[in-house]
């Protein structure tokens, strides 16, 4: 597709060109088959086995692989499948440098998993770009972040980060988990990341229903050694999943402007409770890196977290309109205490120096009308006085 065209326009028709199926289905048919005819052993048509090849997984990679400015997409049975994928490029003895604040789920994987691989993680606070460059070590071989942070929405320089890394170690493989905003609100591969990360399961996918990842590079060697890994790991989604995940592709510019709208007034109604101490939204002034974010991403998701001066439990008790909730980025609004919900597994000191306490709230505001959204904030916060 021309990289012209609009967002909307890309998501609805890139790979999904009727003429490529002999029925002209302008809906890209739904192929449940594991196994494909050939023509004569070791000469098929395109397809052999399904988890080395699917008709339908192939249109939603193409899809996602356009909307990222990308070149090739990858998708994987779940967000983690798709970092553990991405992380098996390394080998024993690789040192990789991670943000401090991450989804409890990487966290647990670099940690508890990895290491008994010998491949060491070093965790540090990457709104400093300089915290990168001193955790960089000879046998450093990849850098993983988020921006915005989960949960914290910290928001890192990738430009700075990805031009300081390479300038010094251009064999580095930089990954951007964009799992926050979607390749909608940012795009990491035109910062210079060499992989752009996602769990599909969230804003994405957007209802709630699939659990899926995804990996886009521009780069042909990471592909290709991702593809074999791919297929060789066999992380792979289903097709039923891939026809989900295309069909809600086609909403998300629609899905993430009204998240915006509604995530950025309830963190406004927030920061004006006296029951709250402080708010984290990237698009609020008072965040301290609301000029980059404004500079480096087009707008803001349904995320926001919050300090809250109550009893947190009798806060999330009393929600009506959210439901507390594991997970992030569907229609529906969703409330969650991090530290003993998604952040449960990193360990609890460094819990207590990020700051992720019992008083830390994490929303994921969703698509419901703002006044029924503010009202049942308001309600829950009079509740927990």
């Amino acid at each position: 597709m021309a990289s012209a065209q609009g967002f909307s326009t890309i998501a609805i028709h890139a790979g999904q060109d009727p003429q490529q199926w002999t029925h002209a289905s302008v809906v890209p048919p739904l192929v449940m088959s594991t196994t494909f005819k050939q023509d004569a052993p070791g000469q098929h048509r395109g397809y052999e086995y399904g988890r080395s090849g699917n008709p339908t997984r192939n249109v939603l990679e193409t899809c996602l692989a356009a909307l990222e400015n990308g070149k090739h997409g990858l998708t994987f049975a779940s967000g983690l499948g798709a970092t553990t994928t991405i992380v098996a490029l390394l080998q024993a003895g690789d040192h990789l440098v991670a943000a401090d604040d991450l989804y409890g789920g990487t966290n647990r994987l670099f940690q508890k998993c990895l290491i008994k691989q010998n491949i060491k993680s070093t965790f540090v606070d990457m709104t400093s770009v300089q915290n990168v460059i001193d955790a960089i070590q000879p046998n450093t071989k990849m850098i993983w972040l988020e921006s915005p942070s989960n949960p914290l929405l910290k928001v890192i320089d990738l430009k700075a980060v990805i031009d300081a890394v390479k300038s010094r170690r251009p064999d580095i493989i930089v990954v951007v988990d964009n799992t926050f905003l979607t390749c909608y609100f940012q795009k990491p591969l035109e910062f210079g990341a060499d992989i752009s990360m996602y769990s599909l399961t969230k804003y994405i996918n957007g209802h709630s229903d699939v659990i899926m990842g995804a990996a886009i590079t521009r780069r042909d060697d990471l592909e290709e050694k991702l593809r074999f890994l791919q297929n060789a790991m066999g992380v792979v989604p289903s097709p039923f999943d891939c026809a989900l995940v295309n069909r809600s592709i086609k909403t998300l510019e629609l899905r993430m402007q009204r998240h915006m709208e509604n995530g950025l007034a309830v963190a406004k109604f927030l920061e004006s409770h006296p029951n709250v101490e402080r708010v984290f939204h990237p698009y609020l002034p008072s965040h301290p890196q609301h000029e980059l974010a404004v500079k480096q991403s087009t707008g803001h998701s349904g995320m926001v977290s919050f300090y809250l001066k109550g009893n947190s439990k009798e806060f999330l008790k009393a929600l009506k309109v959210f439901t507390l909730a594991e997970s992030l980025g569907g229609y529906e609004s969703l409330a969650e205490l991090p530290s003993v919900m998604t952040h449960a597994s990193v360990p609890e000191d460094e819990r207590a120096a990020l700051g992720i306490t019992d008083q830390l709230i994490r929303l994921s505001v969703g698509l419901e009308s703002e006044q029924d959204l503010v009202a049942d904030i308001q309600q829950a916060l009079n509740a927990s006085q």
